[in-house]
């Protein structure tokens, strides 16, 4: 029987985790083209960083769901045998699914925040043809980040549902 107490926590920290890449993507660092006040250079100047602190959160809150998951069900190959049957096959299945969907997501998260708080510090002599390069991060960075926490919670409670029914198989009653 697949534990209520681990279903609930690892629901909570994928919410969290998802609300914080979802804000990340709405607060993503905006640049625009400063000209300084002796009008001698043009300069970038970015608005709040906070988006990056938003998508760590996520990045961390999806790490410890997943820290959890792996816990309870002891990584799928430590512990005892499982028993064959289709709960198995599927658990298995899962696993390695909700793996790859946790490192994209992972991935996604870690970029977009690194990007996100990088700001150049480019200046461009005033007079000159062209404008500082003010480079932002690219939108929906962050969103597809969300997209695939999404995915990691379906399936790794999945797994975890799949993985308790396939323990559960074929034990004599008490």
């Amino acid at each position: 029987m697949a534990s209520k107490l681990v279903i609930i926590i690892v629901l909570v920290f994928d919410l969290i985790a998802f609300g914080l890449a979802i804000a990340a993507e709405q607060r993503r660092s905006k640049a625009q083209v400063v000209t300084d006040s002796q009008k001698d250079y043009t300069h970038c100047v970015y608005d709040s960083d906070i988006a990056t602190g938003f998508g760590v959160g996520a990045l961390l809150f999806l790490l410890a769901s997943q820290i959890v998951i792996m816990a309870a069900s002891k990584c799928f190959c430590c512990g005892p045998a499982l028993r064959p049957s289709g709960s198995r096959s599927c658990a298995l299945i899962l696993f390695l699914i909700s793996w790859v969907a946790f490192l994209i997501a992972e991935s996604c998260l870690l970029a977009g925040s690194v990007r996100n708080a990088y700001h150049t510090r480019y200046r461009r002599i005033f007079g000159g043809d062209d404008p500082p390069s003010c480079q932002t991060l690219r939108k929906g960075v962050f969103g597809a980040g969300a997209a695939f926490i999404f995915f990691t919670g379906i399936l790794t409670e999945f797994y975890y549902v799949s993985y308790a029914k396939s323990k559960d198989v074929g034990l004599p009653p008490y």
